[in-house]
């Protein structure tokens, strides 16, 4: 009898901690974005230039390197930060400088901005800075857009297709 109790007391519980879990899967409930605004996100993971550049190593200094040291170049690891601007109608919505990632500065900087704008036609242009340049921009991109209630508009950036996208 008392195994029965036990047993039904578990079972109990059990439901009790199933009703709790499945009650607060669905509520409260997360909205992503106002029903009636769009959303535009930003998102990228860029390696930006060296602070110093890479030296090429005469063919005498890489045979003084340990074999499993060799290669034709040596580089420093810290890298340049990544400046970035986001414009919007003419107004100025992201103008930041991000710091690379990792221990020594030599990862890639990691940029992600989310905001809501009316839906409407929109016209963006993005830039970026990965040089040492101090006053130009190594890209820029502009797009009229046509924002929808309830859609997203991801930026992205990938050097090697040519730069920014917009989708």
């Amino acid at each position: 009898m008392r195994k029965l109790l036990r047993y039904l007391l578990q079972l109990l519980a059990y439901a009790a901690f199933a009703l709790i879990v499945g009650y607060l899967s669905f509520w409260p409930r997360y909205e992503y974005a106002p029903p009636a605004a769009a959303v535009v996100k930003l998102s990228l993971s860029h390696a930006t230039e060296r602070v110093e550049p890479c030296v090429q190593l005469t063919p005498r200094q890489i045979a003084a390197l340990a074999p499993n040291m060799r290669r034709a170049q040596k580089c420093e690891r810290q890298r340049l930060p990544l400046v970035l601007q986001l414009e919007i109608d003419g107004e100025i919505a992201i103008d930041l400088q991000e710091a690379p990632s990792g221990l020594w500065g030599d990862g890639p900087a990691s940029v992600y901005e989310r905001f809501n704008l009316i839906p409407g036609l929109h016209s963006i242009t993005v830039r970026l800075r990965d040089s040492a340049r101090a006053e130009s921009w190594d890209y820029t991109y502009t797009e009229d857009v046509m924002l929808q209630a309830g859609r997203y508009l991801t930026i992205t950036f990938k050097p090697e297709t040519g730069g920014f996208r917009i989708r």
